[in-house]
Parts: structure tokens; C-alpha cells; sequence
């Protein structure tokens, strides 16, 4: 992923709202399964994601003067967009996430080479890391709705895999 011919207000706003876009799929996603651990998962997925929404605010106010953020509608920074309703079928919706999870792991790295700033490098290499971690997260729910295609139906409260 090639930043450096992107702006600062333009590389942030597009972490923005890939962030707001991430929270948001996982709460709907969230809102519609019944198994209750899968649900459990895909909040803990939202409330990170929220997380680095907070960050990518507090990083606009610093860096432009207190300056409330407005998220743009598209993006300069070419990130995935996973396409979500109720009748898309789980495995395929995941397996976009997932795609984007990468996305936003390269995107976080990469926003790292462009700064001087230590601290702000390490805590982007830090969300790459995470943004990792959400993919593995993602991939186990994955192969358990492939290899037990009906449990999300059947068995509310169980859960079968890791």
C-alpha cells in the first residue's frame, strides 16, 4: 500500500473511516446471528475497531489544531469495502472482513514508515499487530462455519471449534 502520495488529513480520514465501516459491519453482522459466542466475538471485534476510531479523532484534533473530523463519504485510500445484508451468506462476508483486516494491517504499517514520530510509529505498529490478531480471529470463525455449517442455526448457545 503506497501512502506517501496521500496527505496527512487524507491518510487519516480514510483510517477513519475504515475504522467507523469495520465497527459498524461487526455490530450488524453481531445483530443478526444467534450463537451467543459468535455474537460475543463480533462485539469484541466492533469494540476494538471503535477503539482505533477514537485514536484516528484524537490524532485529526492534534494535527490540525482541535479541528473536528469529518468523515468523508469515499475515501483517496484504496481499502476494502465488505458489502453486508441480511441474506449474505456469513462465510463470504467474514472472508471480506478478513481481506480487510489485512488491508488495514498494511495500511497501519505503512502510515508507520511515513512518520518520524516514535510514538505514534510504535502505536500504529501496535494496531497493525491487533489488526492481525482480528484476522486470526476472523479465520477460526471462518473454518468453524465451514466445517459446521449449521451450527450458527441449530445450537444457539454452543459453540464447536476454538
Amino acid at each position: 500500500m503506497e501512502l506517501k502520495k496521500y496527505s496527512i488529513k487524507e491518510i487519516i480520514l480514510s483510517g477513519l473511516k475504515s475504522e467507523i465501516d469495520a465497527r459498524d459491519l461487526y455490530n450488524a453482522i453481531a445483530d443478526n446471528v444467534n450463537n451467543a459466542i459468535l455474537k460475543d466475538r463480533l462485539k469484541f471485534l466492533a469494540g476494538e475497531e471503535e477503539k482505533h476510531r477514537i485514536f484516528f479523532v484524537n490524532l485529526y484534533r492534534a494535527e490540525f489544531n482541535g479541528e473536528e473530523p469529518e468523515v468523508p463519504e469515499d475515501t483517496p485510500v484504496p481499502l476494502p469495502i465488505v458489502v453486508y445484508n441480511e441474506g449474505s451468506a456469513l462465510t463470504e462476508v467474514i472472508e471480506q472482513a478478513m481481506e480487510s483486516e489485512q488491508a488495514a494491517a498494511e495500511f497501519y504499517n505503512e502510515f508507520a514508515r511515513l512518520t518520524d514520530d516514535e510514538k505514534l510509529k510504535n502505536t500504529l505498529k501496535m494496531f497493525a499487530n491487533m489488526e492481525m490478531g482480528h484476522y486470526r480471529i476472523l479465520e477460526a470463525e471462518k473454518e468453524n462455519l465451514e466445517r459446521f455449517e449449521d451450527y450458527e442455526n441449530e445450537v444457539p448457545m454452543i459453540h464447536l471449534g476454538p
